[in-house]
């Protein structure tokens, strides 16, 4: 494994700023595990944490995530239906919060919707730190849950800035061709940078990464992906 990890690293110069379609291409030159790999976004933000600990929200990747989703819905039962006929996985209200209270935790994504996140306030010790919570910012609190949960399976993902001001994201698979990777990328840092504290000094996007699962970092110009994104 760490051999043919080297010889992928030989394929990037670690010093060089990629344009985006030359980082799109390499990185399925990079991508040679025998399953099908995950492309990954990393960004550092030039935030002050403290002044802005929040960055987050949502973005609806045009070619999919690569990854079906387990979506949950809390809510009403006279909105079961509407959820499980959009694809819920999971749908309930106070029972499910007594289940997840009791340990279950067998969904990536929970919704909720507004009437119930008073009862949901209970599980913000479980749910917080698997980051599970449902928020409003994130497209997780709705009233409309079946268009949620059918944006969710449908490759919206969410993306939340960390404490030490980077933010990760899934942009597809390895099997994605270059053309869909760099529509679900120019539409990522267009949510990002949508999402931009304002009054904010200096570079917002300071650097910007891909990778595969398997494969080295490539990095990419932040300032002429933005110029790209906003032509």
């Amino acid at each position: 494994m760490a051999k043919k990890y080297l010889e992928k690293t030989k394929l990037v110069d670690r010093h060089k700023l990629y344009q985006m379609a030359e980082a799109f291409e390499l990185i399925k030159k990079t991508a040679s595990a025998k399953f099908d790999e995950t492309i990954d976004l990393a960004m550092k933000l030039g935030v002050d944490v403290k002044k802005n600990p929040s960055v987050r929200g949502t973005v609806s990747l045009p070619a999919g995530s690569g990854k079906t989703k387990k979506v949950a819905v809390l809510t009403k039962p006279d909105h079961f239906k509407e959820a499980e006929e959009a694809g819920a996985d999971v749908v309930g209200g106070d029972d499910l919060i007594e289940k997840i209270k009791n340990g279950f935790l067998g969904f990536d994504v929970l919704i909720a919707s507004p009437d119930m996140m008073g009862a949901a306030g209970k599980l913000g010790k479980i749910l917080g730190t698997k980051g599970l919570m449902p928020n409003p910012k994130a497209g997780t609190v709705t009233p409309e849950v079946g268009k949620a949960v059918k944006e969710f399976k449908g490759g919206k993902v969410e993306f939340k800035m960390d404490k030490g001001g980077a933010l990760h994201m899934v942009l597809g698979r390895a099997s994605f061709a270059s053309d869909a990777l760099i529509k679900n990328f120019k539409t990522a840092l267009s949510a990002v940078n949508h999402v931009k504290p304002s009054g904010l000094k200096g570079a917002y996007i300071r650097s910007i990464t891909v990778s595969s699962t398997m494969g080295p970092g490539i990095k990419i110009d932040p300032k002429k992906a933005l110029e790209e994104v906003e032509a």
